[in-house]
């Protein structure tokens, strides 16, 4: 069989990435400070774009566009406001719009039929020279313009994800970090931390005993002997003559070095070494990191209270950009333009400036209604306290607003709530669920890890094994597997049931 080139038609369909889908995309995961960089960037580079001054007196002495009914400003107004719970009527800012980012844009702006031919050709030379239509070139571009510096709060929050596993504590090592001073020094009452998430004042000194093991070593210290002390206990030299010299600062500092000898029970040979020891720590362990880690946080969303009792949702107007299309300058410069290459680069530079408009607002609509449908499903920690924290995942409040985790999940990234209980960064709001073999409600993973360490301090002589636990466990509704109850134990550095039957052997 003899081969030949030949030509076929087939017809497909597939799904494709719009720029529109994409910018879209790109705008919802940006933080409120990493949008303010970027429409910094569209405003230079877009004519056609301004930014909402408020009252304009000069709105009316631009020249009439050639349709009538053309707004000189296109903007959709973005949703500022939900109330929700206990008669709750949450607003629709975005009739007839797809929230979830499906391709709703094409062929609805003037640009499309002024832009004609040249369209395609002009997007992709945009495209190439860094718009923000492309996710290769322009994600580069955004990128280039953060700061590629860790700050300490960054560096302190990776290590609270991954070292802390309760949700409840994570939020309570959260508020701790908030409250660190440019030296990493601990400024604050934990009394007040404790009313304010409605936990146990115990609760909060055992996390802040975990979160002071953390990098560097000396944060989260209360005072300059704590620090030094953190720092001498990771290094294993925390002995009881060091111990004295460090709750004795105050007779160093005036050089009494003969009465630190009789504190310390040391002769001068090992003072003068502990002296040295001292002097290599560094009494500021967060100086070392370029940016201060008390740095104030805008909230994209403020929550409060109703007058009957429920919430208030509603997104902070401060973080909001305020970016309008000129439509009556489009329209004059467009008369002028008499090339086929100033057409086609007023078309698409008026197409994007409506792009972008659409999708601010279609960011907006998004976070509140994520934002909205937390409160309602987190309504018990708002009102009892860090201990009443639900089970939650991407997947309910996807399911219950009807839009894809992955959505979702962009929305709750960088964006964060300002609640009576504090500010507070969305994903934050979720924790894992534990089923239940009654058909009742869904345990938190945390209240299960919490009862699993009461189990095992309320045995006696007779050790719980993990298969023990997870029957007890059953027989309470709580459908667990052995390797979950091996994993939580081991998070909560409790030995296996082995190394306890040893350890109350050799005990007694």
């Amino acid at each position: 069989m003899a081969l030949a080139p030949r030509l076929d038609l087939r017809q497909s369909q597939a799904l494709v990435m719009t720029p529109q889908l994409q910018q879209a995309i790109k705008l919802l995961q940006l933080s409120n400070m990493e949008l303010t960089a970027f429409i910094d960037q569209e405003l230079e580079r877009n004519p056609l774009l301004e930014r909402e001054d408020g009252d304009r007196a000069d709105a009316g002495d631009a020249p009439d566009t050639d349709g009538g009914d053309t707004d000189p400003r296109e903007a959709p107004a973005a949703p500022t406001e939900a109330p929700l719970l206990d008669g709750m009527t949450e607003t629709s800012a975005a009739d007839g719009m797809d929230v979830d980012y499906d391709n709703v844009y094409n062929n609805d702006s003037a640009a499309d039929a002024m832009g004609g031919e040249g369209d395609g050709e002009a997007f992709s030379q945009w495209s190439r020279t860094g718009g923000s239509m492309s996710f290769e070139d322009g994600d580069a571009n955004l990128e280039q313009t953060l700061s590629g510096d860790i700050s300490l709060r960054d560096h302190l929050v990776a290590q609270l994800n991954v070292d802390i596993l309760d949700p409840a504590d994570r939020l309570i090592g959260l508020h701790l970090i908030e409250m660190l001073d440019e030296c990493g020094y601990l400024r604050g009452d934990l009394d007040e931390v404790a009313a304010k998430l409605g936990c146990p004042l115990e609760r909060v000194e055992d996390v802040l005993k975990r979160v002071q093991r953390f990098d560097p070593i000396g944060v989260f210290a209360r005072s300059l002997k704590e620090c030094l002390a953190l720092q001498l206990i990771e290094l294993d030299r925390y002995d009881p003559a060091m111990a004295a010299l460090v709750n004795n600062l105050e007779m160093l500092a005036r050089r009494d070095l003969g009465g630190l000898i009789k504190v310390c029970g040391i002769d001068v040979e090992d003072l003068t070494e502990m002296i040295g020891e001292i002097k290599a720590l560094d009494p500021k362990p967060a100086l070392r990191f370029d940016t201060v880690v008390a740095l104030s946080v805008t909230p994209d969303v403020l929550m409060r209270r109703s007058q009957d009792g429920g919430w208030l949702v509603e997104l902070n107007s401060d973080t909001l950009p305020r970016v309008l299309v000129n439509a009556r300058y489009y329209a004059t410069v467009s008369r002028g333009a008499k090339s086929k290459d100033d057409k086609t680069y007023l078309s698409e530079r008026f197409q994007s400036a409506n792009w972008l408009v659409k999708s601010l607002h279609q960011r907006a609509t998004t976070i509140l209604k994520v934002a909205t449908e937390l409160v309602r499903q987190q309504d018990a920690f708002f009102r009892l306290g860090v201990q009443h924290l639900r089970p939650l995942v991407l997947r309910d409040i996807a399911t219950a607003i009807g839009m894809h985790e992955s959505t979702v999940s962009r929305v709750t990234s960088n964006k964060y709530m300002a609640t009576p209980r504090g500010i507070f960064e969305l994903k934050y709001f979720f924790t894992q669920a534990i089923g239940s073999n009654d058909g009742g409600d869904a345990h938190s993973a945390e209240s299960v890890r919490h009862r699993i360490k009461a189990l095992i301090d309320a045995e006696g002589r007779q050790v719980l094994s993990d298969d023990r636990i997870v029957e007890v466990l059953k027989a309470e509704g709580i459908d667990i597997a052995r390797r979950t109850v091996a994993k939580y134990r081991e998070g909560m550095n409790i030995p296996s049931s082995v190394q306890r039957r040893r350890e109350k052997s050799m005990g007694g």
